[in-house]
């Protein structure tokens, strides 16, 4: 363990994990930057609608020697945001970091004009309608502390708009990219940061449950697919965006707010 984030206290949601294909570890985003969160001093409230999977978090990162609770909770629902928030106060007394990691997508490709109002209403319920949940329920007390800083997880499909069949998930990322500016405009003078990162083709866990069916099920061809998409050649890894968020969230970065940084092999070099 080292000491870029010595003293903080960080709430991560989306910590847990689904589980992904067996040569594979059970590790995305959000679990990886809890995890290096608490390697570099920090003490972790891991957050994820699925307890098992918070609860594993925990553990990984108790095994190494950090401090990690962990709280149940949907970011779509007001008081449970406001209860993550309370609860963060109530064990360690403070919150520096909210790093807000939890996405989803369309229950299935569509445009326009096949797509639900039911599939609108989902996704931007916690892609957008989650961000505005958890950060209004942590800003009180940063602005009390007059210090703090937020993290935004958007996507590359913010920017990326030749992809009718994603227009949901398109406009939900590019939202949150405009929410990630409009916050760190409102609370610069507040000693309260705000970034964002759009990772590109991630070798996560998700992917084996979205992404794979558009492939027939075949992993190999799935991985090869993707990896060719990107000028690097190679998928990134959920530890990639992990230290790119320690980065953000340290005090290395104590004079960047309001940026989308793109982390992804050099993807939008190509136009996606």
């Amino acid at each position: 363990m080292r000491d870029r984030l010595k003293g903080k206290v960080a709430i991560v949601t989306g910590a847990g994990s689904v589980p992904g294909p067996p040569d594979r570890p059970p590790i995305g985003n959000g679990k990886a930057a809890a995890i290096v969160f608490a390697r570099e001093g920090a003490s972790i409230l891991a957050v994820d609608v699925r307890l098992d999977a918070a609860e594993e978090t925990k553990r990984m990162i108790e095994v190494e020697g950090g401090t990690c609770s962990v709280f149940q909770g949907d970011i779509s629902r007001s008081q449970d945001c406001q209860a993550i928030a309370d609860e963060c106060l109530k064990i360690y007394g403070r919150i520096d970091v909210l790093h807000n990691n939890v996405g989803i997508g369309p229950r299935r490709a569509c445009g326009i004009l096949e797509a639900e109002d039911e599939d609108w209403d989902r996704v931007m319920n916690v892609n957008v309608k989650g961000l505005f949940h958890t950060c209004r329920a942590v800003l009180p007390q940063m602005l009390k502390q007059q210090s703090g800083c937020i993290l935004n997880i958007s996507s590359v499909g913010a920017v990326l708009h030749a992809y009718p069949k994603l227009f949901i998930y398109t406009i939900s990322k590019a939202a949150i990219n405009t929410f990630t500016k409009c916050l760190a405009a409102e609370f610069a003078d507040k000693g309260i940061r705000v970034n964002c990162i759009m990772p590109g083709m991630i070798d996560s866990p998700p992917i084996y449950k979205e992404i794979l069916p558009l492939y027939g099920g075949d992993i190999e061809k799935m991985r090869k697919d993707r990896n060719e998409r990107v000028p690097m050649k190679h998928m990134g890894e959920p530890w990639d965006i992990a230290y790119t968020s320690l980065f953000l969230v340290s005090d290395e970065a104590k004079y960047i707010t309001g940026q989308v940084i793109a982390v992804d092999g050099g993807l939008l070099l190509m136009g996606g």
